[in-house]
């Protein structure tokens, strides 16, 4: 049973957050068309699965996970909680999802003081947590050009990296009459988050200013032109994402007691989704518990800390983002903001105050704790870091206990974001960075011998005397 496609099919449509106005899934919506705010989608049909307990739907995710059809092997083996409108056909399935959960070493655990596991999101196809989206924005995406004949159709992003590359991966995979387009800002991506979209064959428009700008720009194009809009504004996408909350709550064997979890905010996309998801499974029965849950945002672009570090919130209102390490989270004024706003309220209202937060770090702290990470075996990225370093401030701040256990939310590969750490290496960071590289994490090559001394010796001595400097260099004793 476990390798059947699903039978089930959703009744799904969005609705609006500002208005609760409710819209058809025919055409490609990102904001209301009625008052412009953003959109969620919901499965009309969702109350249908509570027929089944939550032991049956555990036993079930728990059997496909060894599933061989290629539909159900990644994010869409939770299919019935996700986009269940779709047919088998149009899933793409590029080795999404399943990645894996490593617990942290042991010397790091004592270092921080707490136990917990990184799960590394950075082995997904393009490097990134974003290929969740856009394995089931791209799948909705390829259900429409079927249903509707579209001989065009033109997929355009805003990105500090990682959105495009996965954008323009899956876009290629597809191929047809799916074209796409990126818009990065000008000196602000790394040269290998760079090199993604373009080695993939997507159109790269770079223009001056952050993110943010860059935003605005492919809003105002989703409005005014025919264009697939692929950033979390789209809804699809955090559809996509939420089975980071599935897998997650499957690898605790569904028990959700003293855990709690550390993802960064960026454009508040991911929190969306982990909330949403653990939302789905706590009231089908799948979990009984939810886990809490922890927003992580650089000093350097804190809108939803400002916005939820008093008792009584406050207006929410946008910062203006200032360099990060953590690239993917130097967004001043999230679009998924409101999304958050709406989900923490259901979170809070059933698992208490403290089970939603959002904690504020320093440059300082992220990439240094990436760098402890990775020293201690964890591939791990700057926003990995900004995860470890959340942690770190939340034991600190004492509003984690030490008896909790920690699930850290590394949303990329570390190798994407090695300019930053040379940069570190090399005491290269400018002072809006306001990061100061300590000598305990600097680490450099050591050249010993030089070129023209080795084309002078036969091979024989250059190899003994290359050894000797190793040796004495590494203080080896003589067997």
């Amino acid at each position: 049973m476990s390798n059947q496609f699903p039978e089930y099919r959703g009744n799904m449509e969005y609705y609006c957050l500002g208005c609760d106005s409710r819209h058809g899934i025919d055409e490609l919506l990102y904001t209301c068309p009625r008052c412009g705010s953003v959109l969620l989608l919901e499965d009309k049909n969702f109350d249908s699965l509570k027929n089944k307990s939550g032991r049956e739907w555990r036993e079930l995710f728990d059997n496909r996970a060894a599933c061989k059809r290629d539909a159900l092997r990644g994010i869409f083996r939770f299919y019935e909680l996700m986009a269940p409108v779709l047919e088998e056909e149009d899933i793409i399935y590029l080795g999404d999802g399943n990645t894996p959960v490593v617990k942290a070493a042991p010397a790091l655990q004592d270092a921080v003081g707490l136990p917990f596991a990184i799960k590394n999101d950075g082995q997904n196809p393009s490097a990134s947590f974003k290929d969740r989206g856009m394995a089931c924005a791209f799948s909705y995406l390829q259900a429409l050009v079927r249903k509707h004949g579209w001989d065009e159709v033109l997929t355009i992003c805003a990105s500090t990296g990682d959105t495009s590359a996965a954008a323009a991966l899956y876009a290629s995979y597809l191929g047809g009459p799916v074209k796409s387009v990126v818009l990065l800002p000008q000196g602000k991506v790394t040269p290998q988050q760079l090199g993604q979209p373009l080695g993939s064959g997507a159109t790269v428009i770079e223009l001056p200013g952050l993110f943010d700008d860059c935003m605005k720009v492919v809003e105002n194009l989703a409005q005014n032109y025919r264009v697939a809009l692929l950033n979390s504004k789209n809804a699809w996408r955090i559809l996509g994402q939420e089975s980071y909350a599935f897998e997650a709550a499957q690898w605790r064997d569904w028990n959700m007691e003293d855990l709690c979890l550390f993802v960064p905010v960026g454009n508040a996309g991911n929190i969306t989704a982990v909330m949403s998801g653990f939302l789905k499974l706590h009231e089908l029965g799948i979990i009984t518990s939810l886990p809490r849950l922890f927003g992580v945002q650089s000093a350097h672009a804190d809108p939803l800390f400002q916005y939820y570090q008093v008792k009584h919130e406050k207006d929410y209102h946008p910062v203006k983002a200032r360099a990060s390490v953590a690239q993917a989270a130097m967004i001043g004024n999230p679009v998924s903001f409101p999304r958050v706003r709406r989900l923490a309220e259901r979170y809070r209202a059933l698992a208490g105050a403290q089970a939603f937060q959002v904690v504020q770090v320093r440059e300082q702290d992220i990439i240094e704790s990436m760098l402890l990470a990775n020293r201690h075996g964890h591939v791990v990225c700057t926003q990995g870091g900004e995860c470890l370093a959340g942690l770190r401030e939340a034991l600190r701040l004492k509003i984690v206990d030490r008896h909790e256990y920690a699930l850290l939310d590394s949303t990329a590969h570390a190798l994407k974001f090695a300019g930053f750490q040379q940069l570190y290496f090399d005491d290269g960071f400018g002072p809006e960075y306001e990061i100061t590289p300590r000598r305990e994490f600097r680490n450099e090559p050591v050249s010993l011998l030089s070129n023209p001394e080795k084309e002078a010796l036969p091979e024989a001595e250059y190899v003994s005397r290359a050894a000797l400097a190793v040796a004495d260099r590494l203080g080896l004793k003589r067997r």
